[in-house]
């Protein structure tokens, strides 16, 4: 299968500026040192806890935010430095889809003008040809032509993030990050909206970049996941092989912190004790080594990079891996 999104080596730092010339003091390593890819028609889903990341990398990937270091490749072409005067012409390929309903479309604007917005930018179409492209986008996401002329605020968060949907599929893009789509949605909506991007990726053969923090809806939506954690990739695998054997602790964990709906069946016991490092401070080692229970010696002082450990199922982990010291070393 044709790969459409490569990314190597990718980061990206903030830098933390203070005294009298805010000159930089240090710097917040939100993406680092990121390798993935992407099969056209297939959903990569990242998880892992808020602050991690992972709405960073999404930008970074279009190119809304520019890198600090590593490559992008988009369909066979090197973007990572492409000028903007070039990248706006890809932008019809490229589309987002926020995580707030709320606040992703202008309060001001009627619908048909928010939908129609990326046609204005892009294509410059006659007024009548964009009024039946809004149409058929509307009624794509299932909202109707008593739509085109009301305001955002007459409609429900559910309803407003079908709106933001139909904008990204204005220019009929090949790739489309989704960031959070359901967060801030009802569970019973949920449902609806997880069912729609399934549907239109499997009607207009789109290829998705899926960042959550909601495994269930993950475990739906998502032919590969990629757990992350301060910058880093921890496992990289098929939605099969995370959910039915997750190898590092830190999976493991987050796993066992998915509530299930039984009060007959047991969860385990592991817990995550501790926070989440700071990005501008990362400790040494693996970033999870201070909140690890099977951190040793070597994960204090070396990081480890993601290895195959068989079908493409990636981690970065030395108790894994099989390489860890002798007992009496660990601790």
């Amino acid at each position: 299968m044709k790969q459409l999104i490569e990314v190597d080596g990718l980061k990206k730092y903030f830098p933390v500026r203070g005294g009298f010339l805010s000159r930089a003091t240090g710097w917040i390593r939100a993406v680092d040192d990121v390798d993935l890819t992407i099969e056209e028609g297939t959903t990569l889903a990242v998880v892992g806890e808020s602050g991690c990341g992972k709405t960073t990398l999404g930008r970074v990937i279009l190119r809304l935010l520019d890198p600090t270091a590593g490559r992008i490749v988009f369909d066979g072409e090197d973007i990572t430095t492409l000028p903007q005067g070039e990248m706006r012409h890809l932008r019809r390929s490229m589309q987002m889809i926020f995580q707030d309903p709320y606040w992703s479309v202008n309060p001001r604007m009627l619908v048909q003008d928010i939908v129609a917005e990326p046609l204005d930018t892009h294509l410059k179409m006659g007024r009548r040809e964009r009024k039946e492209r809004v149409l058929s986008l509307l009624n794509l996401v299932g909202l109707g032509s008593d739509a085109l002329r009301r305001y955002p605020h007459e409609f429900s968060g559910g309803q407003k993030q079908r709106i933001g949907i139909a904008r990204a599929l204005a220019t009929d893009p090949k790739f489309v990050v989704l960031d959070e789509p359901t967060s801030f949605l009802d569970v019973s909506v949920q449902a609806h909206i997880v069912n729609l991007i399934k549907d239109l990726q499997d009607k207009l053969e789109l290829t998705y970049l899926f960042i959550s923090h909601n495994f269930g809806v993950v475990q739906h939506v998502s032919d590969e996941i990629a757990v992350m954690y301060v910058g880093k990739i921890m496992e990289e695998g098929s939605v099969k092989q995370v959910f039915d054997d997750p190898l590092h602790p830190y999976t493991q964990a987050l796993m066992e912190s998915i509530p299930v709906p039984d009060p007959d069946v047991r969860k385990g016991e592991r817990t995550l004790e501790g926070s989440v490092p700071s990005p501008e401070n990362p400790p040494p080692g693996c970033r999870f080594s201070t909140r690890c229970p099977l951190a040793f010696a070597r994960c204090r002082q070396e990081e480890p990079v993601l290895i195959d450990v068989g079908g493409g199922h990636r981690v970065a982990c030395f108790v894994v891996t099989g390489r860890r010291p002798q007992v009496e070393e660990a601790n």
